[in-house]
């Protein structure tokens, strides 16, 4: 299955069926009257989060949704057919937004959620309803309300607890193959994850949902690479794993460069929580291996944590790192008393 995280669609829904105009006329029936019914009310269009999706691909094929409207009134009182109401089935974590692409409608976070996009017209009356005292054949009757038409996009947003950055190459997608089931792509070049994946990791007998998305490069704020496109995914994480690659020369380098793009391209994103990780000291001696954990935490300004996702040296010291974060930004669900971590 393809990815697509951002879709353009053009919804319309349905207009108000006209009132009738139309009198009782029936052999040996003395007094008529009017008896023209209603129009019937156009179909609406809602947005729902639904499960088992993940991609917003199914609007890459269709992107034009029309209610339709309401059958016309008739006579002998009989009121026209409501019009079907359409519902866009969108994964869990989809953002609805203005044409301007800025102006967030709604923003779907719970399965179930249904939003009202464009409500059906009403009905128009039939004469019927004007009959008065004073007017006991009234000629006129209500056109149906017109329906409501708009362009929307569809922004799909991961929700996962934990997410994964780091340079192409630096071991997001080993990392992530290792503490779950998930089965990204991987090989030795860089760029070899194109879409993000997501995995569900365990540790100590907790699950929590982890988000691998491409690598960065110096630029990606400005279109380079694969841009910042993808990450809008980790914005709703609790706490983002750094992973740096111990075998590149230029350790601290590689990470200035990601956090630049961090904040280039949000202060919110910026201001999450960070797990610095040292990857594959497999491949390091030891004189190397402390050499570049010193000068990476002087850059850091904190603890940088040594991990080999290949031997699986230090995984879940790791993963318990983050998991101590993702409490402590839930609130604090863990097992203590307190709220915190409880191994």
């Amino acid at each position: 299955m393809k990815f697509l995280d951002l879709a353009k669609v053009y919804i319309r829904s349905g207009g108000g069926g006209a009132g009738c105009v139309s009198f009782r006329r029936e052999k040996f029936i003395e007094f008529g009257g009017p008896d023209g019914g209603d129009g019937g009310k156009g179909g609406s269009v809602y947005v729902e989060a639904v499960e088992g999706l993940n991609t917003l691909i199914d609007f890459r094929y269709q992107q034009h949704f029309f209610a339709k409207s309401g059958q016309h009134g008739m006579g002998s009182q009989r009121t026209g057919k409501d019009g079907d109401d359409i519902v866009l089935k969108v994964p869990v974590g989809t953002e609805i937004i203005e044409e301007d692409e800025e102006t967030v409608i709604a923003d779907l976070t719970e399965v179930g959620q249904r939003i009202l996009l464009a409500k059906g017209g009403n009905g128009g009356w039939g004469n019927l309803r004007f009959k008065s005292s004073t007017n006991r054949s009234p000629s006129k009757a209500n056109p149906g309300q017109e329906g409501v038409e708009r362009t929307i996009w569809l922004r799909l947003k991961l929700i996962a607890d934990a997410g994964l950055l780091g340079m192409p190459n630096a071991g997001k997608s080993t990392f992530l193959a290792t503490v779950s089931n998930a089965r990204p792509k991987i090989a030795d070049y860089p760029f070899t994850t194109l879409v993000p994946n997501l995995g569900v990791v365990g540790v100590d007998g907790r699950e929590f949902v982890m988000a691998d998305i491409p690598g960065l490069i110096e630029g990606a704020s400005e279109g380079r690479g694969l841009g910042d496109q993808f990450l809008g995914h980790v914005e709703r994480c609790s706490v983002l794993l750094h992973l740096v690659d111990g075998t590149s020369e230029t350790v601290v380098e590689d990470w200035q460069t990601i956090v630049g793009e961090l904040e280039a391209y949000s202060e919110a994103l910026f201001d999450k929580p960070r797990v610095t990780v040292l990857n594959k000291i497999d491949a390091l001696d030891e004189e190397t291996l402390a050499e570049r954990k010193a000068e990476l935490e002087e850059a850091v300004g904190g603890k940088v944590y040594l991990m080999s996702s290949v031997a699986k040296k230090n995984v879940d010291t790791v993963l318990r790192a983050l998991w101590a974060q993702i409490v402590e930004d839930r609130g604090g669900n863990g097992d203590g008393e307190d709220g915190s971590w409880q191994p």
